[in-house]
């Protein structure tokens, strides 16, 4: 199962998040799995003795994962929208949007909802997070500078439209 593979590589770094007193969510976001996991692990970690102290090496680990941690495999759901799967990557490497796909889909047989179609689309292209990065400098020791083109404003001594210039400069 490609989901057990990804929890048992991380499994050193919760566990050892875990040892640090960090919260279900703060692991759970910093490695991107689900809360509910994070708790599982807690309680298994707990029941395991592997609260405290060095952990095992990551073979050690993976052996009593398999031996201790049994429970019922995930479940195995099917979008509806997977027999029109060639269909609807056509689709949507043309550029039509959701709504159409859906309806063109409706034409072809499908009886599903638009939001299941909408799920099965953004499970498709890739998710690029908002990125941050923030620029550590003591004072005065850089500058941010910026110059573009604005588009037209009214000249207040003319009363005609003008280009207009901008420059910003942001200091650290």
């Amino acid at each position: 199962m490609p989901g057990k593979r990804k929890e048992t590589m991380d499994i050193r770094e919760m566990l050892r998040r875990l040892q640090q007193g960090q919260s279900n969510r703060a692991i759970a976001k910093d490695l991107g799995i689900d809360r509910k996991t994070v708790s599982r692990y807690r309680t298994w970690a707990v029941e395991q003795g592997l609260w405290a102290g060095p952990l095992p090496p990551l073979s050690d680990l993976h052996q009593l994962l398999g031996e201790t941690l049994n429970g019922p495999p995930p479940p195995q759901n099917t979008s509806t929208v997977e027999p029109y799967r060639e269909m609807v990557v056509e689709l949507c490497e043309k550029g039509v949007e959701i709504a159409a796909v859906h309806e063109r889909s409706k034409d072809q047989g499908y009886t599903g909802s638009y939001a299941s179609v909408y799920r099965f689309v953004s499970h498709l292209e890739p998710h690029t997070p908002d990125v941050t990065v923030r620029v550590e400098t003591r004072p005065g020791e850089e500058a941010q500078v910026d110059f573009g083109y604005a588009g037209k404003m009214i000249d207040p001594e003319t009363g005609k439209l003008r280009k207009t210039w901008v420059f910003v400069m942001t200091l650290s």
